[in-house]
């Protein structure tokens, strides 16, 4: 039996390189291996062939041949010697299918056009904008499904003074506001007005407004002022961006005291209605400051013969029942609120928006951006929102991304910028003092020194905040503590204590950071560096205020993330501040002129276009980081495998 089968055979391929030939015998018989054995063609080739034919069958052209060694040649090749196309090279060449990335590349090689780095940086990050960008205007519900677009601002009867309208012409105007540093976008924008008696003309109670900011040590209009009341006034809905303490409390509560009043004039106040003017705010004492600057206005124009206004404070921690009963019992003209608590009152029909028709985001930054979690309950808001009206937005930070959000709530708005958004006050003496986690509480207490008090202290978590009150009661400092976990009464006596000179040292997490306005505040200490730069702007933008110098020392040691310490070198180097020696030494991405200016130029602005930090482009943004991971966190399905769902 084992003659019949013969000895073992040897096997060849005929193509090494093709995985798919099948082994052929070799004969014992060198010389008459072409008598024995009829020539092999493996079976991808065979394929090629067929598909070959086919092609040709069907008036196509013959596809390029592409050789393994990088040779082509056009047409079909014999079947025994040389290789032949595959059908996956033919659909890559055909004309009719895309291009492989590799295949574009090396033809924009050929051409002449590379592309260089800063245009492949530009592409991302129009990428990256392209996908973050907010998909839902924000607009009531209602206008989303009907697809109302109002057209003309609301006619408030307003109109500049005769000289701003008749004797002086658009290139004057030009003038007024390149001499203040005021930029303005829009149509048929109001002109910019030097003084408050200009601002206020026509209005009946302008004697007594004046007397009382004059009282106040407000003698000239600061640039978002000269510009931005007029704006308002004129009834055209705006984006305001202006340093820290420039007033821009005053440019939004003004006027709509005025529009409360002229409709109460018109047709007093009913029970159960408003309110007429609507202010959200981010935190209860930013809420709670701008209620009080409302009530000092409130109350000068009664003083002088005006009919009394109703305001109301809308926050978390005082009783809602007193809330409502308010309104239903003697109807509210103006409300100043945080976004939960006046979400709950709403929810309940305890108070309506229908005859709303002045509504002010104050740090709006804050309030529209995803991860802070305002942005759902801003859309709920304004759900109840009824017919036209005036809507304004203010802040100090208002990156592009947000402004371009903004825009899609505003109809025809005139942007107001007195600064670049994230820009530092110019009267703020920034200093960083590179101190150990360890040493922090000890050099904390040197750092007190340089300035005489009140001095406002910054941390970024609560657990830092308690220890620093603890250590500095210790050594017999006058503090005071604010954060998120106490009750809102021992926050308001903290605040009341330190804003009355008895207590030195105020320590405060961010809820302090945004908009609230301190007297006489000289030092501010950020005992961390926050993670996201706006955060150090709003912190250090307590002091300095209303013309005012100040002093911010902020402590940094390894444990700041390099981004954070580039966007405070870029924020230093634009405010021509010292730059320490650590900082200095940073390998900055947008240290040369000219690489500055082409970035510029590639992406629209300086620096991250997503939350304006000069040190880091916006595929590295800190923040756009933070607002993925809250994304994720909130998408997350708790009801998965593992949870309480049936999956076995």
């Amino acid at each position: 039996m084992e003659d019949a089968v013969g000895p073992p055979k040897r096997y060849r391929r005929d193509d090494p390189d093709d995985d798919e030939n099948v082994a052929l015998p070799l004969g014992d018989d060198q010389d008459n291996e072409e008598e024995q054995f009829e020539e092999y063609i493996p079976v991808k080739k065979r394929r090629q062939m067929e598909e070959q034919k086919r092609l040709e069958r069907l008036g196509r052209a013959p596809a390029t041949i592409v050789v393994d060694n990088g040779d082509t040649s056009g047409g079909p090749t014999s079947a025994a010697g040389d290789h032949q196309p595959s059908s996956d090279h033919q659909q890559q060449q055909h004309p009719a299918d895309k291009q492989s990335l590799l295949v574009m590349k090396a033809k924009a090689i050929q051409e002449g056009h590379v592309e260089t780095e800063e245009e492949r940086k530009k592409r991302e990050e129009q990428d990256i904008m392209r996908n973050i960008q907010q998909t839902k205007a924000l607009k009531t519900y209602h206008e989303l499904a009907k697809g109302v677009d109002h057209r003309k601002a609301i006619n408030t009867g307003w109109k500049p003074p005769l000289k701003y309208r008749l004797l002086m012409t658009e290139e004057d105007h030009n003038k007024t506001r390149e001499a203040f540093f005021i930029k303005t976008l829009g149509n048929n924008i109001p002109p910019a007005m030097t003084s408050y008696a200009d601002i206020l003309s026509g209005c009946r109670h302008r004697p007594a407004l004046l007397k009382h900011l004059e009282s106040q040590g407000i003698l000239k209009p600061t640039p978002i002022q000269m510009q931005g009341l007029p704006a308002i006034f004129s009834g055209r809905d705006m984006i305001g961006i202006a340093f820290t303490g420039s007033g821009k409390t005053m440019v939004f509560t003004l006027p709509m005291i005025l529009v409360a009043l002229q409709e109460e004039v018109r047709m007093p106040l009913q029970r159960a209605e408003g309110p007429l003017g609507l202010v959200v705010c981010p935190s209860r004492e930013l809420a709670k400051q701008t209620h009080e600057v409302l009530q000092g206005f409130i109350k000068i124009l009664k003083d002088d013969g005006a009919p009394e206004l109703r305001s109301m404070l809308c926050i978390g921690g005082m009783d809602s029942r007193e809330q409502g009963d308010l309104v239903r019992n003697s109807g509210v003209h103006l409300v100043v609120a945080t976004p939960g608590r006046l979400k709950d009152l709403l929810h309940r029909r305890r108070m309506t928006l229908d005859i709303c028709r002045y509504f002010c985001l104050d740090e709006a930054d804050r309030m529209i951006a995803s991860h802070q979690g305002f942005e759902e309950e801003i859309r709920e808001i304004m759900s109840y929102l009824k017919g036209q009206r005036q809507m304004v937005m203010f802040s100090a930070t208002m990156p592009s991304q947000i402004r371009t959000f903004a825009e899609s709530a505003l109809n025809d708005p005139v942007e107001v910028n007195v600064s670049r958004a994230g820009a530092s006050n110019l009267d703020i003496i920034q200093e960083i003092d590179y101190v150990k986690e360890e040493d922090k509480l000890v050099h904390l207490l040197d750092v007190l020194q340089k300035t005489a008090p009140p001095v406002l202290i910054f941390a970024e978590n609560k657990r830092d905040v308690d220890a620093i009150h603890e250590f500095l009661l210790v050594k017999s400092v006058e503090a005071v503590a604010v954060h998120g976990s106490k009750d809102q009464e021992e926050r308001d006596w903290a605040v009341a204590e330190f804003k009355a000179g008895r207590k030195d040292v105020l320590i405060a997490t961010d809820v302090a950071s945004k908009g609230l306005d301190f007297p006489g505040i000289q030092h501010v200490i950020n005992y961390d560096m926050p993670g996201e730069i706006e955060n150090y702007i709003h912190r250090i933008g307590r002091t300095g205020r209303r013309g005012k110098t100040g002093v911010a020392t902020t402590f940094i040691n390894k444990n700041t993330p390099e981004i954070t310490l580039l966007d405070l070198k870029g924020v230093l180097k634009e405010a021509k501040q010292r730059i320490p020696p650590m900082l200095a030494a940073l390998d900055d991405p947008f240290e040369e002129a000219e690489a500055a200016q082409a970035a510029a130029e590639a992406s629209g602005q300086r620096g991250c276009v997503h939350c304006g930090g000069l040190g880091h482009r916006v595929s590295d943004c800190p923040k756009l980081k933070a607002e993925t991971r809250a994304k994720m966190g909130a998408s997350r399905d708790f009801l998965g495998g593992g949870g309480f769902s049936a999956e076995m």
